[in-house]
């Protein structure tokens, strides 16, 4: 197999919902990424962190609002926090990975900012929950204090919500390229990597989710990838999903790709910006190639045995 530079997205499943469980689930995402170095594979990884950045928010509204004595925390400094103990733990697993198999490689986690764009039109329209679930009494308070907006979600209360811009820029970049340039097994963008407006002043956080599918796209762009592979819940993508018509799709173009988004194939929660985010790569690159495939199957996906491939034509 001809050895790429890969850029890899780990997708929720590959990670856990509270510190405990995430240890033991990346020991099972660790094997998948060292299988493929061990392939002589380049590997870069990029991860979720929607659970994770949720508790972090969550502990430290919780605390502010209940007086607690845990300070008010805003929301970049949590996805920060996120991006340090989720790297931490696939940086351990990985190099425990690899030295269970004697090969001798460094492993990195960086943390990334993202520069978005302020007059981004997601800005206008905030549609990420965060946080807890709160009573319309709460969510008004909190509201006419803090300038947040909430909404009302599924019935169960109300969240606060915020903006999903698209990455513009990778802030650290060139760290990164030295870092691969050296053979180390980087950990970049971390939940789409921590979002930024550039000002007069320098880089400021804002309040806002990067789709992380998006920011891998975006990195996998910039740093010349070989390929873009989103790892997610299932071995290939899916027409008429979960219904009795249901097919696998093995190939598919970009043009197709635009026919069954119209057509409303790709949920807007979990398979449409994956498909997009590898549609911004395929676009970008010169034609090569990126792939969907579940955790599990990463291996026989690179292979061609399954896994879902989009290709410019």
């Amino acid at each position: 197999m001809e050895s790429k530079k890969i850029v890899l997205a780990l997708g929720g499943n590959a990670l856990g919902n509270n510190a405990e469980e995430q240890l033991e689930l990346v020991k099972h995402t660790a094997k998948t990424v060292v299988d493929l170095i061990s392939q002589g594979h380049k590997v870069v990884i990029g991860h979720g962190n929607g659970p994770q950045v949720g508790m972090i928010n969550n502990g430290m509204e919780f605390s502010a609002t209940h007086g607690g004595k845990t300070p008010y925390m805003p929301f970049p400094e949590c996805g920060a926090m996120s991006q340090g103990y989720i790297g931490y733990h696939l940086q351990q697993a990985v190099q425990q990975e690899l030295a269970s198999r004697g090969i001798k490689k460094e492993v990195a986690c960086l943390v990334t900012q993202v520069v978005v764009d302020p007059a981004d039109k997601a800005f206008e329209n905030p549609t990420k929950p965060i946080g807890s679930f709160m009573t319309k009494e709460e969510a008004d308070k909190i509201a006419a204090e803090k300038g947040y907006t909430f909404v009302e979600d599924a019935g169960r209360g109300y969240r606060r919500v915020v903006p999903s811009p698209q990455p513009k820029r990778i802030v650290e970049l060139g760290v990164v390229n030295k870092l691969i340039d050296d053979d180390v097994v980087v950990i970049t963008v971390g939940g789409g990597g921590i979002p930024v407006i550039e000002t007069p002043n320098g880089l400021q956080g804002t309040a806002a989710v990067i789709d992380k599918d998006k920011a891998c796209a975006r990195l996998a762009e910039d740093i010349n990838a070989d390929m873009l592979v989103i790892l997610t819940a299932v071995d290939r993508v899916c027409i008429n999903f979960n219904k009795p018509d249901q097919k696998e799709l093995a190939q598919i173009t970009l043009d197709e790709c635009e026919q069954y988004i119209s057509e409303g194939h790709f949920a807007p929660g979990s398979m449409l910006p994956k498909v997009e985010a590898c549609m911004n790569f395929v676009k970008s690159s010169d034609g090569r190639a990126a792939l969907i495939t579940s955790l599990e199957k990463a291996g026989l996906a690179m292979s061609g045995e399954t896994g879902t491939k989009i290709v410019a034509k």
